[in-house]
């Protein structure tokens, strides 16, 4: 089998050189590492270069505008399957793969129809929640104790997911309209409505910094909320939407709309900026609702 990793970046050189240097550094190295850069700003494009020169399998590619991390995963996966890569492994800058994640990964990945995927760690802990599927109740792992060496889950972040072109052939590519935010769990949604699993695989682990996670309550419910910027609040919002607008049917209304509304309420408890982030949700509703995607947060005057 052969593999290319998919890393997107977008203005942190700094980062983005330790995520090279990790997946140069595997025990099974990748067949070829493309890095995707959303037209950045800084010096990455000089130290990627610099860098390409001397690591022959290193490819970089600009690209003309930010395209947002949607943007980058969709024409990352779309140049690793028509190079005829037969997996694309994906993820963040920020990501650092341990030595044997790759090597661990492919051990389990023996079903071309199935999404496996490293999870993303920060010490003991998970970096973003994992729910386990299979049990019944489905179980949420916040610790790597908790980690079974293979587990269908409800989906995987692109922080190491790995997926075989014959899949990509059948469910296309990341949807770049979502910009940032949900695009990974979307093309999740997509597979398993194909008639894919999604699987963690328990010992391939990659570092990465924490989501920060707070809670929304309400009677027989409770929703985890994201500690967010206005502008990336604005994006969280309103692909939620656009996913229960493709997915759920009448849970839309009857689920997703009073969830957002539960988690405006939490943010008006748990994070500053008050007005800017219920501006931020009213956009994301309209547009939600409305099935407006791409690149919007300016256009509503949500700026970083």
């Amino acid at each position: 089998m052969s593999a290319c990793a998919v890393i997107v970046t977008f203005n942190r050189s700094v980062l983005l050189e330790r995520c090279v240097a990790a997946m140069l550094a595997q025990t099974i190295a990748p067949d070829r590492i493309l890095v995707i850069d959303n037209a950045s700003t800084d010096d990455t494009q000089s130290r990627m270069t610099e860098r390409s020169a001397n690591a022959p399998h290193l490819e970089y590619h600009r690209l003309e505008t930010n395209t947002g991390g949607a943007g980058g995963f969709s024409e990352g996966i779309r140049l690793a399957t028509e190079a005829g890569y037969d997996w694309a492994w994906v993820m963040d800058d920020d990501a650092e793969p341990h030595p044997d994640a790759l090597e661990i990964l492919i051990r389990h990945a023996h079903d071309p129809s199935q999404i496996y995927g490293s999870v993303a760690v920060r010490g003991n802990e998970t970096s973003w929640i994992l729910t386990v599927v299979d049990e019944e109740p489905p179980r949420d792992i916040y610790y790597t104790n908790d980690l079974r060496d293979i587990a269908p889950v409800r989906f995987l972040p692109f922080l190491g997911l790995l997926i075989h072109r014959d899949l990509v052939s059948r469910i296309g590519l990341p949807d770049s309209g979502y910009f940032i935010a949900a695009d990974d769990v979307e093309y999740c949604m997509r597979a398993q409505r194909a008639g894919a699993s999604v699987l963690a695989i328990g010992g391939s682990r990659i570092e990465h910094p924490r989501a920060e996670i707070y809670h929304a309550w309400a009677p027989g419910r409770r929703l985890a909320c994201l500690r967010l910027a206005p502008w990336k609040r604005y994006y969280d919002t309103r692909n939620r939407l656009l996913i229960a607008r493709e997915y759920y049917g009448s849970r839309l209304y009857t689920e997703t709309v009073p969830g957002t509304l539960m988690r405006w309420f939490a943010c008006m408890v748990h994070e500053k900026q008050r007005l800017r982030q219920t501006w931020a949700f009213l956009a994301g509703t309209w547009d939600g609702l409305r099935g407006r995607k791409g690149l919007r947060h300016t256009l509503w005057n949500i700026n970083p």
